[in-house]
């Protein structure tokens, strides 16, 4: 008894205290609770306010996010009794009034509010503010700083008032506010010089086109405002739309954190729904989404082409995605087209003449040539005028060399090319050899995107970087296996290694470190070539030699999909770069299988397709003549 009385004189100095604090002139903003702040919304209010429950600092945070988001729907009498009931307060009253005189263009008025707001930057939730249109990060605990952040608000007001005077024709008073109201600030003279060529505009419409401003209005005084808002606490004014903010940020990170999705999200939130957590299933059906992950994973043969007559040893698409090319043994390259609608492949040109088997093949950066390389005993490229068929230049220095590994120069007038037996040129479009690098025993070759740096893997198991300017090289990745293959992201920043017995691996460049090993991909010593691929690069494809197409997630060491039909050694996959849902994977079975999004099935069935189902009516079948062994 004596326990439960004691309980109950704590319950009842706890309820004083709360009702004492809600009483006091300063409410868990740090803000004052006078009358008439109940919202800021409407900036009026109806007495002192109490609180029902002594909210924590996140529940009222909570309470002014919902109030701010409804009050931009224009629900402002539910933001009035909101507040009302949560003893909360939006805003802070001179705040409210700001945002009134702002939007209303009443220039005097909002000036004379700014003064007020200017004493409120001294709070200590001011603590860091970034503006969206500097580069300073600026504290409003300084001094110093606080009268830069009011001196930007200042300018950015007059700014508008001057522009809105010159539109209606006002020119006097756009050039006192000039000459009056902005010179004396002595802020951002540049922009006034600017600023004062404008009152040459003879019509609104060339007003606006100079200053790149859609004129005097809401639109315009909205973004003002977005603008001011920046430079003021949050216990003073929220920053615009935060809660939808807040909203994009989860629904991207739980989207980041997908090792599935491959699609890119509306950034206006209309294609997900806030109601459940963003799930990618093996089976691609994304839960957050309004739409089908599975229609953007290539996970499920859509079409087989047997074109070639023996083992296909290389597959590329162009780097605008429209045409894919096939390397095979039986010395032919085959282009084909990608249909727009259907993402099906069509025959259209063999490319013939080729003496050797086609080991390698490299784009243009235009698309427009294409270069073929044959295997360690082949001395010559081919260089093909893909859009008409015609060979522009067969190029061998010498019989004796071995020429297995291409790349072309960002300027799509130069390409380096090299082998295993110690060559390693730089040549023009006809042929003819620029530079010339000694004793470098190529096995693969990479141009980076500043025109200078050439990577190449060697037979000492390492990456270098080469400059044929300067002749200067320097060691970036060194390996303890032979590096049989290596592919290098849009970015530049990380490379994609195919290490003999070891698998593939995940290198950044920049840093010189491993990144990342991945599972599951059965590597000896074939030439096995894998890509980046999918939305931003998302996902590794590889082959393999246990005849699978292995994919990961970037940012995970285990295979999220293991893609069996294949009969025989997957030696090269290629994911399309403008179609994230589309993918090619070459193999010495002698087919290139084109990979799609999944058929809308239940999950029983997904989970029963290996890749060779449904396929009849899209397969390419030619009869071979002379098949090579």
């Amino acid at each position: 008894l004596h326990r439960l009385l004691t309980t109950a004189a704590l319950g009842e100095e706890t309820l004083a205290s709360a009702s004492s604090s809600s009483d006091s002139d300063t409410d868990a903003n740090g803000l004052q609770s006078n009358a008439g702040s109940a919202s800021g919304a409407s900036g009026t209010g109806s007495g002192s306010l109490k609180k029902k429950k002594r909210l924590s600092q996140a529940e009222e945070d909570v309470i002014r996010l919902i109030g701010q988001h409804l009050n931009g729907l224009g629900l402002n009498q539910t933001v009035d009794l909101l507040m009302q009931e949560s003893g909360c307060r939006l805003e802070h009253p001179s705040a409210t009034k700001f945002r009134n005189h702002v939007m209303e263009g009443e220039w005097d008025k909002a000036e004379n509010d700014l003064n007020e707001l200017k004493a409120l930057m001294h709070s200590p939730n001011a603590i860091v503010v970034r503006a969206p249109d500097s580069l300073l990060v600026l504290k409003a605990s300084s001094g110093t700083s606080v009268v830069v952040i009011f001196l930007r608000m200042k300018f950015l007001l007059l700014q508008q008032k001057y522009l809105e005077y010159l539109e209606d024709g006002k020119v006097l008073e756009a050039l006192q506010v000039l000459r009056g109201e902005l010179t004396p600030l002595k802020y951002n003279t540049d922009r006034i010089h600017v600023l004062s060529g404008y009152l040459m505009c003879s019509h609104p419409e060339d007003l606006k086109a100079k200053a790149e401003w859609e004129g005097k209005g809401a639109g315009s005084r909205c973004r003002l405002l977005d603008k001011l808002q920046t430079y003021l606490p949050p216990s003073v004014m929220l920053p615009p739309r935060r809660l939808q903010t807040l909203l994009r940020q989860a629904v991207e990170m739980q989207r980041d954190r997908c090792l599935y999705h491959n699609t890119k999200l509306d950034s206006s939130l209309d294609s997900v729904s806030l109601l459940l957590d963003h799930v990618c299933s093996r089976d691609f059906t994304c839960i957050i989404c309004t739409c089908v992950c599975r229609k953007q994973f290539p996970c499920y043969t859509q079409q087989i082409l047997t074109e070639h007559c023996n083992e296909v040893w290389f597959c590329k698409f162009s780097n605008d995605g429209t045409k894919l090319a096939t390397g095979s043994k039986d010395t032919t390259v085959i282009i084909w087209q990608v249909e727009p609608d259907s993402h099906q492949l069509k025959l259209v040109r063999t490319l013939e003449g080729h003496a050797y088997g086609v080991s390698y093949l490299a784009w243009s950066p235009d698309d427009v040539y294409l270069i073929a390389c044959g295997p360690d005993d082949c001395s010559e490229l081919w260089l093909w005028n893909v859009q008409t068929g015609e060979l522009r230049t067969k190029m061998s220095q010498s019989h004796e060399d071995s020429l297995t590994s291409v790349a072309w120069n960002p300027d799509g007038k130069r390409f380096v090319t090299g082998g295993q037996r110690g060559q390693f040129y730089q040549c023009d479009l006809e042929g003819n050899l620029l530079e010339s690098w000694e004793g470098v025993r190529v096995q693969c070759l990479w141009c980076m995107s500043d025109g200078r740096t050439v990577l190449a893997s060697d037979t000492h198991q390492r990456i270098r970087g080469y400059s044929f300017e300067d002749l200067t090289d320097r060691n970036i990745v060194q390996e303890d296996h032979p590096i049989m293959s290596f592919t290098v992201s849009k970015n530049g920043r990380l490379a994609l290694l195919n290490v003999a017995t070891q698998g593939v691996h995940l290198w950044d460049l920049q840093d010189r470190v491993l990144v990342r090993k991945y599972q599951g991909v059965t590597q000896g010593f074939y030439t096995i070539h894998s890509c980046f691929g999918g939305h931003n690069e998302d996902f590794i494809a590889s082959g393999s030699e246990d005849h699978k197409v292995y994919i990961w997630h970037k940012r995970s060491e285990l295979p999220i999909m293991e893609l069996t039909g294949h009969t025989r050694t997957v030696n090269c996959v290629s994911w399309n770069p403008c179609i994230p849902s589309l993918m090619a994977s070459a193999s010495d079975d002698g087919t290139v299988r084109i990979w799609g999004p999944a058929p809308f099935l239940d999950a029983q069935e997904l989970d029963g397709l290996n890749g060779t189902d449904m396929l009849s009516n899209h397969r390419t079948n030619r009869k071979c003549n002379n098949p090579k062994s």
